[in-house]
């Protein structure tokens, strides 16, 4: 498996945002194991959100997966932005994240919530949801409505993603899924004080690619 490589594309142009992935990637980089690399894609906005941010990255996303050489190619945004547009121009796997996150919080429990970005990733989500057959297993969806950095920051968004992770386990949430990469660095404290699974979509998706990428070596 040590010759398979499988490649992340951060579709905004937050290097800050890519180190966070690159971060929350640390425990899927092991001896023997698939080489995972972090790329941003300098074409993107500075984060995805609005639908104009999200149709914006499609073309170079498309240009990236057709020029790429990776086993496994991860869209690292969790609305998902043009999966279907780089699967057809892409032999290899695509994933997205978001739906890695889903089936991964639908492995753990009967039913999930979402901690949002904004208002619009809302909308985005319910289409990954219907194309996945599962939108009748959402609990509940909540949008920060804040800025990327803000939520990069260590200390500063802690307490609300918390808060809104607990309201959605009162609306009878078994497992949260943080709903955008910014939100990474805060996994581990938000589900020590809620006291349920909570799903970073980067994990979830490495999980999954290293999975994809030993079954294609295992013949």
């Amino acid at each position: 498996m040590g010759m398979t490589q499988i490649r992340f594309i951060n579709p905004n142009s937050s290097q800050a945002c890519s180190d966070g992935i690159a971060a929350a990637l640390a425990p899927f980089r092991f001896a023997g194991g698939p080489e995972i690399l972090v790329e941003t894609l300098a074409e993107g906005p500075p984060g995805i959100y609005s639908w104009q941010d999200w149709h914006s990255v499609v073309g170079p996303l498309c240009r990236l997966a057709e020029a790429n050489t990776a086993d496994v190619f991860v869209v690292a945004c969790a609305s998902d932005p043009g999966i279907e547009a780089v699967r057809a121009v892409c032999r290899r796997p695509v994933l997205g994240i978001f739906r890695c996150a889903v089936t991964a919080a639908l492995a753990r429990a009967e039913r999930f919530g979402v901690i949002a970005l904004v208002d619009a990733s809302i909308g985005r989500h319910a289409v990954a949801l219907r194309s996945l057959g599962v939108e009748q297993r959402l609990a509940g969806e909540i949008a920060m409505n804040v800025s990327i950095e803000t939520l990069l920051d260590p200390v500063s968004a802690r307490a609300r993603l918390i808060e809104t992770a607990r309201a959605l386990v009162g609306q009878g949430a078994q497992t949260v899924i943080l709903g955008c990469t910014g939100m990474a660095g805060h996994r581990a404290a938000i589900e020590q004080a809620v006291g349920v699974p909570v799903i970073e979509p980067c994990q979830a998706a490495a999980g999954q690619a290293i999975a994809i990428a030993g079954a294609a070596l295992g013949g």
